[in-house]
């Protein structure tokens, strides 16, 4: 099935950048304005889902240290193992998201950082619904991608050969709306990696609510 061919190529780039990825993106003011944002206002104890975490840092071990129940779920084996040794304060699972079952209101906070790449559009959409659909009302969803009208483009990403899908900004906001989800702020940068093989990349990131 397309869904799995697309994390088993996820989790094989992530697997072999591991903690280069960490590196790369440690610089990034925009990401960590975003965690700011979550902490204004998540309540004490907050519930978190972070969709493709990665090494955990900063996302997760921000929101941990904060005092947040944060679950983090990420395809690659070595991504989880880092992220479970970097960040204890937190749970994170090797699996697909597709996988995780996502019950309606089950959190107050949902972070999708550039996880949707190498999802196809209409995956990419259904998912936004889904993780949409699992906020409670009044939760917040930070969703940061790299908003380019391409799909299914092969790519080289710090060295790994990539397939990247995307959205054009206009529309990817109108993905969020479609999901129920109001969009509050959006941020857009261009940012390059600290990595010799990285080139400049526009980011956006779009500051949500559930209604």
């Amino acid at each position: 099935m397309a869904g799995e061919d697309d994390g088993r190529r996820a989790a094989a780039v992530f697997d072999a950048l591991g903690s280069e990825y960490e590196k790369a993106f440690a610089h990034s003011e925009a990401h960590r304005a975003s965690l700011e944002w979550l902490l204004g206002r998540l309540a004490p104890g907050g519930r978190v889902l972070d969709v493709g975490s990665g090494t955990g840092r900063p996302t997760a071990r921000t929101l941990a240290a904060a005092g947040h129940d944060v679950l983090g779920v990420d395809v690659s084996p070595v991504m989880v193992d880092l992220a479970a040794r970097q960040v204890p304060g937190a749970v994170f699972r090797c699996a697909d998201i597709w996988e995780i079952p996502l019950g309606e209101g089950s959190f107050d906070a949902v972070c999708v950082y550039f996880s949707l790449l190498q999802m196809d559009r209409a995956r990419q959409a259904e998912l936004i619904g889904r993780l949409g659909r699992a906020l409670v009302p009044g939760g917040s969803l930070v969703l940061a991608t790299v908003p380019l009208d391409v799909d299914g483009v092969d790519a080289v990403f710090m060295g790994q050969p990539v397939r990247v899908t995307s959205f054009a900004g206009e529309d990817l906001v109108d993905v969020v709306r479609e999901a129920g989800l109001t969009v509050l702020a959006e941020e857009s940068s261009l940012f390059t990696p600290d990595h010799p093989e990285a080139v400049p990349e526009p980011h956006v990131f779009l500051y949500c609510e559930r209604a």
